[in-house]
Formats: C-alpha cells, sequence, structure tokens
C-alpha cells in the first residue's frame, strides 16, 4: 500500500475488507474519487481458507484481499494504510483523521470497519480461535467434518449452533459452561439428535502437538474434543462514529452490537453509509461483499442527484454567484480561490 492521501475525495472508504473494497471497486469504475482506509486487522485473519466464496472457494484471506486492493487501484482508486480515530461533519461532507494525525476530506462516508470477536474467558481459546476452534458451520463446518465437535455454550443460540453442527458429525457434545440449564425443549431436541450434554463450566481447552485434543472441565475431568464451536459476543467497530450521533446498538438475535442501517445501507446520519459485518454480524464474506456494491451504488446515486440538483439550479440561473461558486467547486475542488 502507499500512504499518500489526496485532500478531498468523493468517498471516503472506512474499513479494507470484502465489504469496503468492493464498495470501493463499484464507485471507482463510475470514475468516484475514492480511498479506502484500512487499519489492516481483518476478522478473519487467523483463518486458513474463505470458504462459500464462489469462484474462490478457500483462497486464503490475505491474497484475497491482496487482489481486492489491486483491482481497487487497477480503476484509479486508492487503498492507505491507517487507522481512523475520528469524524467530524463539516461544510457539506465530512472531516475524517486517521489516528497518526492526518486528515482527508469526504463528501460521503462508507464504514466498513467489520467487527470485533469477544471471546469467553478461557485459557485456550483464543489462540485456537479461526483453527479448531470456531464459530460458524458454513465457513468451517466442512472442515471438521466427521471429527469429535464440542459446543461451547456461550450465548443464546448455543443450542441452535449445536444442531448445524450435528449435520457434520454424528459426534457433538454440548458444554453448559455458564449458561442456564437447557429448558425441556432444548434437553430434548439435542436428545433427540443424539448431541450428548455435559455440564459444568469449562476451564480451558487442551492442546497437543498444535492441535485441540479436549476440553478440561472446572473437576479435572478431559473430554476428548478434536474442534469445538463457540458463540462469539460481536462487537461493531465503531466507535469513531459516535461524534456524527451514530452509535453501536443491540442486535435484534441479542448475539451482537452492531450500526442499525435499512436495506440499502444508508444510516440515519445524511451522508453515512455502512456495509458488512459493522452492519450486518452474520454476512459471510460474499454477503458482505455484495453489501459494499449495493451500498456504494446507493451512494453514487445520492451524489448524482446532488450534482443534478445544482446543475439544475445553475442551468436555471446561470449568472448567480451561488451558481457560479457551485459550477466552481465541481470544476476545481479545493483548488478554487475566492470565486
Amino acid at each position: 500500500m502507499t500512504d499518500r492521501l489526496d485532500g478531498s475525495y468523493d468517498v471516503v472508504v472506512i474499513g479494507g475488507g470484502a465489504a469496503g473494497l468492493s464498495g470501493a471497486l463499484t464507485l471507482a469504475r463510475v470514475r468516484r474519487s475514492v480511498v479506502v482506509l484500512d487499519a489492516g486487522a481483518p476478522r478473519n485473519a487467523p483463518a486458513e481458507g474463505v470458504h462459500g466464496l464462489l469462484a474462490r472457494e478457500g483462497i486464503r484471506p490475505a491474497e484475497l484481499l491482496d487482489r481486492g486492493r489491486a483491482e481497487v487501484r487497477g480503476y484509479g482508486g486508492q487503498v492507505v494504510t491507517g487507522e481512523v480515530g475520528a469524524v467530524a461533519r463539516d461544510d457539506g461532507g465530512f472531516t475524517v483523521t486517521l489516528a497518526d494525525g492526518r486528515t482527508v476530506r469526504a463528501r460521503r462516508l462508507l464504514v466498513a470497519t467489520g467487527l470485533v470477536d469477544e471471546l469467553p474467558d478461557v485459557p485456550g481459546l483464543r489462540e485456537r480461535w479461526g483453527r479448531d476452534v470456531l464459530h460458524c458451520p458454513y465457513c468451517h463446518g466442512w472442515e471438521v467434518r466427521d471429527r469429535a465437535i464440542g459446543v461451547l455454550a456461550s450465548g443464546p443460540l448455543s443450542v441452535h449452533q449445536a444442531l448445524l453442527f450435528r449435520q457434520l458429525s454424528a459426534d457433538v457434545t454440548y458444554f453448559g459452561h455458564t449458561m442456564p440449564p437447557l429448558t425441556d425443549e432444548q434437553a430434548e431436541q439435542l436428545a433427540a439428535r443424539g448431541i450428548g450434554v455435559v455440564d459444568g463450566e469449562v476451564a480451558a481447552v487442551e492442546i497437543a502437538d498444535d492441535r485441540l485434543v479436549g476440553v478440561r472441565l472446572g473437576d479435572g475431568t478431559l473430554v476428548h474434543r478434536e474442534a469445538l464451536a463457540v458463540s462469539s459476543r460481536m462487537v461493531a467497530r465503531a466507535g469513531f462514529l459516535a461524534a456524527l450521533g451514530l452509535r453501536p446498538a443491540e442486535h435484534p438475535a441479542g448475539i451482537a452490537e452492531h450500526v442499525p442501517s435499512d436495506a440499502t445501507g444508508r444510516t440515519d446520519v445524511p451522508g453515512v453509509w455502512v456495509a458488512g459485518n459493522v452492519t450486518d454480524p452474520a454476512a459471510q464474506v460474499g454477503a458482505a461483499a455484495a453489501a459494499g456494491v449495493f451500498a456504494a451504488a446507493q451512494i453514487n446515486a445520492d451524489l448524482v442527484a446532488e450534482e443534478t440538483r445544482r446543475a439544475v439550479a445553475a442551468h436555471r440561473d446561470p449568472f448567480s454567484g451561488r451558481s457560479e461558486a457551485a459550477l466552481c467547486e465541481q470544476v476545481v475542488g479545493d483548488r478554487r480561490h475566492g470565486l
């Protein structure tokens, strides 16, 4: 990447994952000036491959992003390394301030910063995350098929998670951990599917020869497992939006906080769109990329509408000071001097 930044852009994309890069690519292809600000901390970095992405099945996450950056640049977009520290509204747009003090101006914002997975406080989970400690049967299930799979109860959807992983293996065990006891209905569902239930708090996961071999309970019992599914608490990376009055809210599913938006990615703050996991915690890579494309199209349409309104005003009254100033801004941008 290059760290060069121009003074202003039609759109600043905050977040350089699948959603952000797809949005930037779409905008660059319709000749919008666009820059992606990428902090370089992708959620799926620990995973060996991206799955369920048509024509790119199993591609390494880093390779997918490298290709995406090259494609954005190929159409004139920029990708710059930098973490956003603050965003403020200014005259007709936004000022984005990076953690290192650099600033850039945007007419519109596309926020695609993703989320952070907060795991239960069990030793060993974080180190194995994305390898043999996982969460999504669609992202990683095939890779652990027919193995001894454990499900660590950690949220309201843990029973559902166990039922999903039962599709992939006949040997699934549900660990109650610190969650409330199963309801009669849940217990019947697990029993009907042949899913074992182990009560008691989990103390740690056991690792041998760089692989998960079991779950250690608080009483010292070791239950052999080769993979462990965990429902993380997903938290949107969006603290810098608070100054705009845009704050994460609890997701309806009760498993995450997210930045609410409409179906197009438009937020309650005019000029700000969101895409990917920052607003849809359940979105896989393909869905996040599609959301980035869709939001970018809406942003471009919004800019076209604004530019058309200005053009119509100038057309109706071509010699007014206001229309001349608007025309000057469209032609020379920030290079205008008192016109």
